[in-house]
């Protein structure tokens, strides 16, 4: 159940942020929505931990800054694996990476319960 919802919170991130920044454009739909959240969901679970280890020096090194360019790398390559998402550069990618963190932030706080948060 955890796992759906956390779907739907990206998918309803990365469609605002698509309506919020004209250089990130979303194709389909909130059905595309949800098709760009699995994607990204699964990237961020499988090659962003990889990703975070081989990086750990720069992490450390920028105080943690370097995780923004990791998160926008990880945008990027969800634009690039599917359709329905275009990110025309790099900066709207990392615009657009800093809008899904806050947006999913707010959505998670607002939409958790508490006995929930317990879980988490």
């Amino acid at each position: 159940m955890k796992l759906l919802f956390r779907w739907g919170v990206i998918a309803v991130a990365v469609w605002l942020t698509a309506l919020l920044l004209p250089g990130i454009t979303l194709h389909g739909g909130f059905v595309g929505a949800l098709i760009v959240a699995l994607v990204f969901g699964l990237i961020n679970a499988i090659i962003k931990p990889i990703i975070k280890l081989l990086t750990c020096p720069l992490i450390l090194l920028t105080l943690g800054l370097f995780i923004f360019v990791v998160n926008t790398l990880m945008l990027m390559l969800t634009d690039r694996l599917t359709d329905y998402l275009t990110v025309e550069s790099f900066w709207w990618a990392l615009l657009g990476s800093i809008i899904i963190s806050l947006v999913t932030s707010v959505l998670d706080a607002i939409l958790i319960r508490d006995d929930d948060r317990k879980d988490v």
